[in-house]
């Protein structure tokens, strides 16, 4: 007979740099290592430091704990409450699958689901409902999609938020016309390979609904489900945590004949039932199997270690303070620490011009590059993420020269800059540059994206002249990038005597395109809900000038 195996007391939680050196393996054999004499004499100054006490069920516990097995009555149980609730939502994109449909009408099922599934990111259903369905007239087809641009898109996607999602669905469906003869591919792996956009989970969603494969998904919902299902209380966004809780989701689905009726359950479970803050336990399907709702029972032990053989205990879990410990599923999924998002303090300037002879209003509006934050929108002209003496009043009200010098073919000069341009041969210059009549402070606007925290600096200037002033080309974001590091490294280039000489230019976003939009058209430009803030603080200020 063998030696006994040892026993293990009661680890503390490991940390994140525990498995820094191995952070692409899965959640395996390789994640039941032994714990190293120093991660332990670590846990456990921390729990004589912290005073809290552990609860059990999760320190000790082994990792068969997170395992989801015999999952057919589990599957059955959440099939059968999902046909009573699939419809209540009345979500237009949710439709049975027909297994009659050829390779076209899955295909165009597929694009449908596609355009569901990226609209749904970090959005709510009631609010996508109107937007899908205008959407889906504007463009019934993955083709009429790919056939259309950016701005026609952005003005549908307009107020949903996240806009990088909407042109990536174009340049996704152009992908495909162009390349994947005018269909998404049929398999979860080329869809995330080859279409912009397209993630494990929105591929995995698409290919279960669309095409019937058994592949899993993990959105937030998903997530907090299956956390609770298997008491999993780990760091939420870790790689370890991640490959059990996509396991969990691939044992659901696994040789399902309705793999996507599965992962649109468990979606609907979690967004419902198994909410946030408010779970309604009482009506959840799966709450027989589930570990957190039998930690909140009764009957429940909330004492004493489990022991278990070292190589089987789960390296994955964190303890659960007692203090943090409010006897509801709800301490499940372990809370994320919340990195705070970065600030930034931004220039902006809304420019008017006015016909010195008519009550004509325009105000210039420039558009964003097609990649990254607010992808294609149009704003009003900004210099971006400012500090230090750029930020100083002074500074600010240099800037908008800066911009119109870029902007604009005869830009209006700085104070210094008048001397200069009484020297210029054309006699007609006069007439086609316009004057600044005011630059006037409107105040700050904030304005919060998930990782950056704007305070827009907002100045209302005016021009004035015979004509509207005429706009350089459209430059590429590339040329002027070029144009301006240019600029920057030659001082000879620089202008001079120019007040503004301080303001570095290649700080200027680049912009596909610049437009004079007429006053009564400004809020049904493509501008974000942020720019349409900076456009309502002016015209407070218009009351109070004008």
């Amino acid at each position: 007979m063998g030696p006994k195996r040892k026993r293990a007391q009661r680890p503390a939680s490991e940390s994140e740099d525990d498995y820094a050196h191995n952070s692409d393996s899965s959640y395996d054999e390789t994640s039941r290592t032994k714990v190293t004499q120093k991660t332990r004499k670590a846990r456990k100054k921390i729990h004589e430091n912290d005073g809290s006490t552990v609860v059990s069920g999760i320190l000790g516990h082994p990792v068969s704990m997170h395992v989801i097995s015999a999952v057919e009555p589990m599957r059955i149980a959440l099939l059968e409450w999902y046909d009573r609730v699939h419809d209540a939502r009345k979500m237009p994109w949710r439709k049975k699958f027909d297994s009659s449909l050829d390779a076209e009408g899955r295909a165009q099922r597929a694009y449908e689901v596609w355009i569901s599934e990226i609209m749904l990111q970090q959005t709510q259903v009631v609010t996508v409902i109107p937007y899908y369905n205008k959407w889906m007239a504007k463009f019934p087809t993955i083709r009429d999609l790919a056939a259309s641009d950016i701005e026609t898109v952005n003005s549908l996607w307009k107020g949903l938020g996240y806009y990088s999602r909407a042109a990536r669905l174009l340049s996704g469906a152009q992908k495909a016309v162009k390349e994947l003869h005018g269909r998404l591919p049929d398999n979860a792996k080329d869809m995330e390979a080859k279409i912009p956009g397209v993630g494990r989970y929105s591929a995995g969603a698409i290919s279960s609904i669309a095409y019937n494969h058994c592949v899993p998904v993990l959105d937030g919902n998903v997530h907090r489900l299956l956390s609770r299902f298997t008491a999993l209380h780990a760091q939420p966004k870790s790689k370890r945590t991640l490959d059990v809780l996509w396991a969990g989701a691939e044992s659901f689905i696994k040789q399902s004949k309705r793999p996507g009726d599965i992962n649109q359950a468990l979606i609907e479970l979690g967004s419902t039932v198994c909410a946030v803050r408010d779970p309604v336990c009482s009506d959840c399907p799966l709450r027989l199997w589930c570990k957190a709702y039998q930690r909140t029972q009764p009957t429940a032990s909330h004492t004493g270690a489990v022991e278990a053989d070292i190589e089987e205990l789960c390296l994955v879990c964190d303890p659960i303070p007692s203090d943090e410990d409010n006897g509801s599923v709800t301490i499940y999924p372990m809370k994320a620490e919340r990195k705070k998002p970065r600030e930034e303090l931004d220039s902006v300037n809304v420019i008017e011009w006015r016909n010195r002879n008519s009550r004509d209003r325009w105000f210039l509006l420039v558009r964003r590059p097609q990649g990254g934050l607010l992808a294609g929108l149009h704003e009003f002209p900004t210099l971006p993420n400012l500090s230090g003496t750029k930020a100083s009043a002074s500074n600010l009200a240099k800037i908008p020269y800066t911009l119109l010098q870029e902007l604009l073919m005869h830009p209006p000069s700085s104070n210094s800059d008048k001397e200069r341009l009484k020297k210029l041969p054309n006699s007609n210059t006069s007439n086609t540059v316009p004057k600044v009549i005011q630059v006037t402070s409107a105040g700050d606007v904030v304005h919060v994206f998930s990782h950056i925290k704007k305070t827009y600096r907002v100045q209302w200037v005016l021009l004035e002249g015979d004509e509207l002033p005429q706009l350089r080309p459209a430059v590429s974001p590339g040329q002027g990038v070029r144009e301006n590091d240019s600029r920057a490294k030659n001082p000879k280039g620089k202008q001079k005597g120019s007040e503004v000489s301080e303001v570095e230019l290649n700080k200027i976003p680049q912009t596909l395109n610049a437009q004079w939009v007429p006053l009564t058209q400004v809020e049904d430009a493509n501008i974000g809900t942020g720019v349409l803030k900076v456009w309502k603080l002016v015209e407070k200020l218009w009351i109070t000038t004008l």
